[in-house]
């Protein structure tokens, strides 16, 4: 009991005791380490995985959902402990406005809307971010609405030789290669449907997938709660191993962790970052 109440100070030290400092976490892995930042925005998914990582929960957990140019997904406790994480163990969610899913960004894995509509977070379970870069257009394209369109409009044998085009590739299994013909045909869908197929985006959010890339569909439906700040090619290394059946890397590969604790002022002095607020 005693030295559960010195690790409660412990920890609540860290979190508030010296507001100039803060704790940054180490994921040691196979391939390098990645130095994770998290945010003060979404403070009990910070807190929560603070603890975690300093109780040693984390360590000789796997990464075990491995999907190139989308995430690498570990942190399963409960699989490491042989237990079953309950509704009263997760997390509600603190989907913050501002915080994108670009690559490096920390986010809290759950379970799908279907059954969990208050989108609440895993008490464990994270992923990290790679994703790929994306164009404007696809970036400011509801490529729902410009598919939808396209259909319509191949229903007319006026258009069979646009049909054709698509047809093809189908064939062929070029899936992305059929997206990018279709935005060829956006101007022709909206005058021949009467549709508008863009959504409304931000400059900064283009700015940030069309550089940094990462996987915007995530955006707004799940916690990120912080990023990579060093040891972004690790994220690559790690993503391009080779998996079978669910994502899962065929060689078991682990990870560990361990935390540091670093003035604020050297944090933005090193790696950019700026302690500002986000709004909710």
């Amino acid at each position: 009991m005693k030295n559960g109440l010195i690790f409660l100070v412990f920890m609540g030290c860290l979190m508030g005791c010296d507001n100039t400092k803060d704790v940054l976490v180490n994921i040691h892995t196979e391939f390098g380490t990645m130095k994770i930042l998290l945010y003060d925005e979404t403070p009990i998914h910070k807190k929560n995985f603070l603890e975690l990582a300093k109780q040693g929960k984390y360590d000789s957990t796997e990464w075990h959902r491995i999907m190139e140019n989308f995430m690498v997904q570990g942190g399963n406790i409960n699989e490491k402990e042989g237990t079953v994480e309950s509704d009263a163990d997760r997390m509600p969610a603190e989907i913050i406005k501002g915080l994108l899913h670009t690559k490096g960004a920390l986010a809290a894995a759950r379970q799908p809307d279907g059954i969990n509509s208050q989108k609440m977070s895993s008490s464990c379970q994270f992923y990290i971010v790679q994703g790929k870069i994306f164009t404007e257009s696809e970036l400011t394209v509801d490529q729902m609405a410009l598919n939808q369109g396209l259909s319509q409009l191949m229903a007319n044998p006026s258009y069979d030789t646009i049909r054709n085009q698509f047809v093809v590739l189908q064939q062929q299994n070029k899936i992305e290669e059929m997206n990018k013909l279709a935005f060829n045909y956006i101007s022709l869908v909206e005058s021949v449907q009467g549709i508008s197929v863009y959504k409304e985006t931000t400059p900064e959010r283009i700015e940030a997938y069309s550089t940094i890339g990462g996987s915007p569909h995530l955006d707004n439906d799940y916690t990120i709660f912080g990023r990579v700040v060093e040891g972004l090619e690790v994220i690559d290394k790690l993503a391009a191993v080779q998996v079978g059946v669910d994502n899962q890397p065929i060689s078991k590969t682990y990870m560990t962790m361990d935390l540091e604790t670093m003035s604020k002022k050297d944090i933005t002095a090193k790696y950019g970052y700026q302690y500002s607020k986000i709004s909710k």
